[in-house]
C-alpha cells in the first residue's frame, strides 16, 4: 500500500480488514474530512478519514441508517471506527449530479425533488433543531467573514442595527413555514450522485437537523454552484409544493422559498469567505459572485429586505 501522507492509523485499521492496497486521494470537500478510493478491485470502496474530529462519525453512521430506513439511497457503510474516526463505505463511482445537468436536467431535478420528499419522512428524533438561534448564528457569519475580513468593510452601529432587524425578519419567514422536517442542510449538485443503476444517491448528510419545509429545496434549486433559469426554479419549487400537498398560494410558498434562500446564501457568503481566509481553501472565492447575486436578487423583491442592498453593494 502506498501511504505517503496517509494517516498510519488508518492504514493499520484497513489492514485489519485485509485491505492492503493503494489509497488514491479524492478531491476534498469544505470540511476537515479526507477521502480515499481503495485501488484494489476486490476491496473496492471509499475510505473517510475524520480522525481530526472523530466525533463526527457517529452522526454520519446514525443519519445513514435513518435515511436507509426512509428509503433514501446512500452509500452502504461496510465498517466504521467511532474512536479513531474512520469509515469504509461503498464506492459510488464518479458521476455527480453536476456532471449530467447539461444533458439530463429534465429528468434529474424531478428525481432530486422526489428524494427530498422521501427524506422528509426520515426519523428526526434526537436531531438538533434548526431554530431561530441557529438561523441567526449562521447568518451572522456574513458580517464577520464576508464584509469585515473579505471586503474590509466595517458597518456603523446604525448599519449593524439595520442588518440585525433584516436577519430577524428573514428568520421569522423561515420559521413561518411548516417545521419539524428532516433537513440535509447541503443538498446540492455536488452532494448528489448516481449509482450504476442511475439511482440518485445522497451523500454528505452528517450535519442534518430538524427544520423548515423548503430548506433542502432551495439548496437544490438555487445551488451556489449551478444557476437555473428563474422560471424553471419557480416551476420546480411549485411542483414540490404540489406533490407535498401543501395548501398555500403560489406567492406565499415562493416567499417562504425566497426567504429560506436568503438565510442560506447570507450564511454561505460568510462560510465561503471563512474557508478562503481561515482554511486556505481559496477556490471558494470564485463561488461568491453567484451567491451574492442570489442574495441581491431576492432582497430586492421584498420591502422587508430591500435595505440589505445598501449594506452589500
Amino acid at each position: 500500500m502506498k501511504h505517503e501522507s496517509v494517516n498510519s492509523a488508518l492504514i493499520e485499521w484497513l489492514e485489519g480488514y485485509g485491505i492492503d492496497s493503494e489509497l488514491v486521494p479524492l478531491e476534498g470537500d469544505a470540511s476537515f474530512r479526507k477521502y480515499y478510493r481503495v485501488a484494489d478491485s476486490f476491496h473496492r470502496g471509499i475510505v473517510m478519514d475524520a480522525s481530526v474530529q472523530p466525533e463526527s462519525v457517529k452522526p454520519f453512521v446514525d443519519i445513514a441508517h435513518r435515511l436507509f430506513e426512509a428509503g433514501v439511497r446512500t452509500p452502504k457503510i461496510n465498517a466504521f471506527d467511532l474512536e479513531q474516526g474512520f469509515v469504509f463505505m461503498e464506492d459510488m463511482g464518479n458521476t455527480h449530479f453536476a456532471d449530467v445537468i447539461e444533458t439530463e436536467k429534465e429528468t434529474i431535478y424531478p428525481q432530486a425533488i422526489d428524494t427530498i420528499v422521501k427524506m422528509q419522512y426520515t426519523d428526526t428524533k434526537g436531531l438538533p433543531p434548526y431554530d431561530r438561534t441557529f438561523l441567526l448564528e449562521e447568518m451572522k457569519l456574513m458580517e464577520e467573514w464576508y464584509l469585515q475580513k473579505h471586503l474590509g468593510v466595517t458597518l456603523s452601529n446604525e448599519e449593524k442595527r439595520a442588518l440585525d432587524q433584516i436577519l430577524e425578519k428573514i428568520a421569522d419567514m423561515v420559521l413561518e413555514q411548516p417545521q419539524g422536517l428532516f433537513v440535509h442542510r447541503d443538498y446540492h449538485s455536488r452532494n448528489l450522485m448516481f449509482d450504476c443503476n442511475d439511482k440518485l444517491v445522497v451523500i454528505d448528510f452528517q450535519d442534518a437537523r430538524v427544520g423548515s419545509l423548503t430548506y433542502d429545496l432551495v439548496s437544490l434549486l438555487r445551488d451556489v454552484y449551478v444557476e437555473l433559469v428563474p422560471k424553471e426554479v419557480e416551476r420546480l419549487a411549485l411542483h414540490f409544493r404540489d406533490i407535498k400537498g401543501i395548501d398555500v398560494d403560489d406567492a406565499t410558498f415562493m416567499k417562504w422559498f425566497d426567504f429560506t434562500g436568503l438565510q442560506r446564501h447570507i450564511k454561505i457568503l460568510g462560510i465561503f469567505a471563512r474557508l478562503a481566509l481561515r482554511d486556505g481553501k481559496e477556490g471558494y472565492v470564485k463561488d461568491l459572485p453567484l451567491t451574492l447575486k442570489y442574495v441581491l436578487d431576492v432582497a430586492g423583491k421584498y420591502e422587508e429586505t430591500k435595505a440589505l442592498l445598501d449594506l452589500l453593494v
